[in-house]
């Protein structure tokens, strides 16, 4: 993956490009490649905006987001379910593998956190 470049820097680069300095001039000036030159006018002409797109995954997928009511109904019927067993749950009545700590993630982004009442003992809330 290249290296990303600051949006005063991309400003910079395509304002020289728009007062006509050749796109390779520019790059060996501001000391970025030929082709980041190239690429930043190509991404004004084309979207108008010099902002790089987001990377990554689009959020909200993955193979348990169908399951998210059932897994958010176990947990709060039963909230000192342990991770492992709430694989192992998953594994039997849907098939379906997951590893303990995708479980925590996708609970962690459900809202739930992990809370130890006085006895030491631990309970899921959100």
């Amino acid at each position: 993956m290249g290296k990303w470049l600051s949006s005063d820097l991309r400003v910079r680069v395509y304002g020289k490009i728009e007062q006509g300095e050749s796109r390779r001039a520019v790059a060996r000036h501001f000391g970025v490649s030929a082709a980041t030159s190239v690429r930043l006018a190509q991404r004004m002409a084309a979207t108008g905006s010099l902002e790089p797109l987001r990377q990554g995954r689009p959020p909200g997928g993955g193979k348990l987001a169908a399951f998210a009511a059932l897994l958010v109904g176990w947990v709060e019927t039963q909230g000192d379910i342990t991770m492992p067993e709430l694989a192992a749950k998953l594994k039997a009545e849907c098939g379906i593998t997951a590893h303990p700590a995708s479980l925590s993630r996708f609970l962690i982004g459900q809202g739930f956190s992990v809370k130890k009442n006085t006895a030491g003992h631990r309970s899921r809330s959100r």
